[in-house]
């Protein structure tokens, strides 16, 4: 496994290669509600207004910026379905399955520090 830590004194072209890895992150992830959307929706398929349940404090015009970025980076699927009223249903797409040690590593980290 590559190493990515501080403590590994990479070359400066090895740091630069990580320095953009770590923008993309930031611009994936960068939204104060991305990460929370994304943790409830890999627990399953949300409607708008549940999600915006689940996730207390964002508002609606918020939630629907930080769900449309996380669908143009391909980590959100939109599902609408020809009914009336229309029906909208929100899921994570197997490349955002893939942050589930992430979510892991994040809990025990703020476990640690409480």
């Amino acid at each position: 496994m590559p190493d990515h830590t501080v403590d590994s004194c990479p070359s400066e072209e090895h740091a630069a290669a990580l320095h953009a890895q770590i923008r993309e992150a930031i611009a994936v992830f960068g939204g104060k509600w991305k990460l929370e959307i994304l943790w409830v929706l890999s627990h399953g398929t949300h409607r708008f207004n549940e999600l915006r349940r689940a996730v207390p404090g964002v508002t609606q015009h918020m939630l629907t910026m930080q769900l449309l970025e996380l669908e143009k980076d391909g980590l959100v699927r939109r599902t609408l379905y020809p009914e009336v009223p229309p029906r909208v249903e929100y899921e994570i797409t197997e490349e955002a399955r893939r942050l589930g040690p992430v979510f892991d590593a994040l809990f025990d980290w703020t476990r640690g520090r409480a």
